[in-house]
């Protein structure tokens, strides 16, 4: 096995269940890790570090009484400061929430949870999780493990660097324009964005209602793709508190077949023309699918270059009325200059009630399009974003932000996409694809997913 702080989550389950290695010593070895790595990241921003030693110490008990708990008996796991975790402060990196304290967990922390998963921390991100970067006015910036100068991303930015850094197996994050997968791009790991409605959202914080809950998700990140498989089927069902979610069983993508899966690809989404090593590596694993048998084109939907224009407009229509009442019951009184551009963006895109109507059946037409063009195929491919990650501060400049339309895309179609790590930039840099699927498919891109990192080789540890 790989060392405890490079080994997949899997592979660390395995070898608590086998007695190779106790929880004790795994959650040990990460908490080192942490106290290693986090003054130069800032990615965790709390740390459990006591409870979480005495849980490994009664998972290790428990083991040896011949109880297991679950798949992830004695693995710990990291949360991003979205999710409530009951007794420590949950904040959404908004000062008003500076002191708050959660009094219960999440529905997806409990089901990780009762999986015998152990919490070893909540992680950095944006205020209210409203950018691409991972700084706000409580913990300050998170740096990317790869190039310190660099955002990990955002908004589950101290997720991904904490992860590709070895602070953590797995992870928890939310997705709402990209939020899992352009950290996990950013950074070199894996992550899957869940098709909408397959998790629940109930006890995130800003509230996953309205329309902008439409396009929130929620799922984990990882080094492998192999752990983002373990714990989908963890996370996903019916919670009884959030009305969204759909009783639809995952599928085992060990059981799927990729020879005669039918992909399209394209490397420019006619807004953002990527960079040539982004374009490449798309090319080199649409080639690599290729040779695994899949049936390869070249192709991109029509339309697809209004996905951002939509992304902006569900979280704009009222010209960011929303969010001031939001930060108001917070009692947040100074935002972060990341919310305030992000506020300033959303208040010109102000609609009136008839002109949104309009623009939810422009949506549902548009969806019903790129639907009709995955009738003839099982897979899309393309890249997550149209560059490596940028350098601190930049990513609200025009020519950065219109290259995260590729994420967003699938924010506003609602189907399943997983980043995994293809290739290096020139800069030593990771660069991920971006693999979907239709609705309800996630054991479709996983197993895509996994075949590529297996391929080209996936995450590789950051010289930190």
């Amino acid at each position: 096995m790989d060392t405890l702080t490079t080994a997949s989550a899997t592979s660390l389950a395995r070898a608590i269940r086998d007695k190779q290695v106790s929880s004790e010593e795994v959650v040990s070895a990460y908490l080192a890790r942490i106290a290693a790595i986090n003054p130069k990241l800032n990615a965790v921003v709390q740390l459990r570090a006591e409870g979480a030693l005495e849980e490994a110490r009664q998972a290790d008990a428990a083991l040896a009484r011949g109880e297991m708990r679950g798949p992830l008996h004695g693995v710990p796991f990291t949360v991003k400061d979205t999710y409530d975790v009951a007794g420590m402060i949950c904040t959404c990196g908004t000062q008003g929430r500076a002191a708050n304290i959660a009094r219960d967990d999440a529905t997806a922390v409990a089901r990780l949870r009762a999986a015998g998963g152990i919490v070893l921390g909540l992680t950095n991100l944006p205020e209210l999780c409203l950018a691409a970067e991972s700084d706000n006015l409580i913990y300050g910036r998170t740096n990317n493990p790869y190039d310190l100068e660099r955002t990990p991303g955002g908004s589950s930015g101290g997720e991904a660097a904490n992860i590709a850094a070895g602070g953590s197996p797995l992870g928890l994050g939310t997705d709402s324009g990209g939020s899992l997968r352009i950290p996990a791009h950013f950074c070199g790991i894996a992550a899957l964005k869940p098709t909408w409605g397959r998790v629940p959202l109930t006890g995130l914080f800003p509230p996953p209602v309205g329309t902008p809950g439409r396009i929130r998700h929620a799922g984990p990140l990882a080094r492998r793709v192999e752990d983002l498989a373990l714990a989908l089927p963890l996370l996903a069902g019916v919670d009884w508190r959030d009305p969204g979610v759909v009783p639809m069983p995952p599928g085992d993508h060990q059981a799927v077949q990729l020879k005669g899966l039918r992909l399209a690809f394209y490397t420019e989404d006619g807004l953002a023309p990527p960079t040539p090593e982004t374009a490449q590596t798309v090319q080199t694993a649409a080639q690599t699918l290729a040779e695994a048998g899949l049936v390869v084109e070249e192709r991109r939907p029509p339309g697809i270059e209004q996905s951002l224009e939509f992304f902006l407009s569900v979280g704009g229509a009222d010209g960011a009325v929303g969010l001031q009442r939001l930060l108001q019951a917070s009692g947040t009184t100074e935002i972060s200059p990341l919310l305030q551009k992000m506020l300033m963006a959303a208040g010109s895109r102000a609609m009136t009630l008839p002109d949104f109507g309009a623009f939810l059946a422009r949506w549902d037409v548009w969806k019903g399009a790129m639907l009709t063009f995955m009738e003839n195929y099982d897979v899309l491919l393309a890249p997550v974003v149209a560059q490596p990650a940028p350098q601190h501060g930049t990513t609200f400049l025009p020519d950065v932000f219109i290259g995260f339309g590729y994420a967003a895309t699938h924010n506003v179609t609602g189907w399943p996409a997983v980043a995994v790590r293809c290739g290096t930039s020139p800069e030593g840099l990771p660069i991920g694809v971006q693999v979907a699927a239709r609705p309800w498919r996630e054991d479709v891109a996983l197993a895509v997913a996994q075949h590529l990192e297996t391929a080209l080789g996936g995450w590789q540890p950051p010289g930190l």
